[in-house]
């Protein structure tokens, strides 16, 4: 499976669920590298993963990982930036 496959073969609830879970992260990230923000991790992130759980359910892929983060590594390497 190339990535341009898996992009254009997905849904647009599958691409809306794999950015969420990319927010997500970038989310849990940015929360966890700051010591300070550590103990706020839970109501910092409750909206993201909220989001996220919603978007998968949207999408048919709750329970179904293994195809899932085969489209968000593809998402998330439409997403970089070309050098």
């Amino acid at each position: 499976m190339t990535t341009t496959t898996s992009l254009t073969s997905s849904t647009s609830g599958e691409c809306t669920a794999a950015r969420a879970y990319l927010r997500l992260l970038a989310a849990v990230r940015a929360v966890l590298d700051d010591p300070l923000q550590a103990s706020l991790a839970a109501p910092l992130l409750a909206a993201p993963i909220a989001e996220a759980d919603e978007a998968l359910r949207a999408a048919g892929l709750a329970g179904n990982e293994r195809e899932f983060l085969h489209l968000v590594a593809a998402q998330a390497l439409a997403q970089r930036p070309h050098t």
